[in-house]
């Protein structure tokens, strides 16, 4: 069954108010891949990404008849906090600080970007999946979420100036790791 109303999000609500027995597919099949793009960003390993997003879809489909819907669009944003949330806490209970997987400093780039037009956004999170747990983290919640250092601190259990820190060699990986990946693909 497809939903044909005006607003998906407040038609998969009603759904879920209703009780319907199809609530939880319509949801799923209108956002599973906005979701997993999410937790692709944070996790490199893909039997980790399909564990975190059933805990995700978990509190999703628990904690939706508490949602308060704000308009069109706060139901996916609000799912997708959820699994960003669900996704740093994967990477906090493994144990495996994003401090602590941090390498050493890269070797100075310079400070021109790499030429990312001619790449795919599917090429583009292959590449980022290859960072450290931790500079993936931080490069995601600075660039992609909007987070300023200071929250990302706060989410990451480390310090703003590491942060930002960590934001730069991040950057520069990426760099290197785009350079190296456009020299091998010509």
């Amino acid at each position: 069954m497809r939903i044909f109303g005006r607003n998906k999000e407040q038609d998969i609500l009603n759904l879920f108010r209703r009780g319907d027995a199809s609530a939880m597919d319509e949801l799923y099949a209108e956002y599973a891949s906005y979701l997993t793009a999410i937790c692709v960003r944070y996790l490199s390993d893909d039997d980790d990404v399909k564990d975190v997003l059933q805990e995700a879809f978990i509190k999703i489909f628990t904690t939706i008849d508490a949602f308060d819907y704000r308009g069109s669009g706060s139901l996916k944003a609000w799912m997708g906090r959820i699994v960003v949330n669900e996704s740093l806490l994967f990477l906090r209970q493994r144990k495996r600080s994003p401090i602590d997987r941090m390498e050493a400093d890269p070797p100075d780039l310079p400070d021109d970007d790499p030429d990312t037009d001619d790449l795919t956004s599917e090429e583009m999170t292959r590449l980022i999946r290859q960072l450290p747990d931790g500079y993936r983290a931080v490069l995601n919640l600075y660039i992609v979420e909007g987070k300023s250092h200071k929250e990302i601190a706060q989410l990451l259990g480390i310090k703003p100036d590491s942060s930002a820190s960590q934001l730069h060699r991040a950057k520069d990986m990426l760099a290197r790791i785009i350079k190296n990946y456009k020299s091998h693909r010509q």
